[in-house]
């Protein structure tokens, strides 16, 4: 019978708090916690460590965005390996205060903005042409795809990236405008990188 003292290191991973790390650049293994949050849901350090795989030849100075930011997990990763700035939004009071305190506690992490409120709301405030990579990734039982991408879409450079995540058994689309330039899928979840068409 397992302890807690020697019970397996992840015999938690899906029943509670724990945590994420980051797995590249200047804050690598920096540990960010996962608070016991409906609906929060951290990409995997697998599929962030094979993302930003993918996007390392685009990162260095890029402006990023980061919404439904959550521990701020692609953020955070983004701006450590290089991107000149990263806003992540979150609505929850309790996240965005956390990942207000992890920027602060970072060296460099004043190239890290946090905003509390509605993604999709501030997605459509931003200024045209303002952000080269995108994170979407929202609580899988709200269907918030479609509506914050139609958002979003005046904000994203003529050659932007977006990363979607979404539901393994219905993944989300982002319609006409964008090519995909790779894909994975794990049990939960389809995570698809696209690029801006022309």
């Amino acid at each position: 019978m397992n302890t807690p003292r020697n019970r397996p290191p992840n015999a938690n991973r899906n029943t509670g708090p724990g945590r994420v790390r980051i797995v590249g650049g200047r804050w690598r293994g920096t540990r960010l916690d996962v608070p016991d949050v409906a609906g929060l849901r951290p990409t995997s350090d697998r599929v962030r460590e094979t993302l930003f795989n993918w996007l390392q030849p685009v990162l260095p100075g890029a402006r990023v965005l980061d919404l439904f930011a959550g521990t701020g997990a692609l953020g955070l990763e983004a701006v450590s390996r290089g991107a000149a700035s990263a806003l992540l939004v979150e609505r929850d009071a309790a996240l965005a205060a956390a990942l207000a305190a992890t920027a602060a506690r970072l060296s460099g992490g004043d190239a890290v903005e946090v905003r509390r409120g509605d993604a999709v709301v501030m997605a459509a405030a931003l200024p045209a042409g303002s952000v080269d990579i995108a994170f979407v990734d929202p609580p899988f039982a709200h269907d918030l795809w479609m509506p914050t991408l139609a958002a979003l879409a005046p904000a994203l450079a003529a050659d932007a990236w977006l990363y979607v995540e979404s539901p393994s058994a219905s993944p989300a689309q982002p319609g006409p405008g964008w090519r995909l330039h790779r894909e994975l899928g794990t049990r939960e979840a389809h995570c698809a990188l696209y690029r801006r068409a022309g």
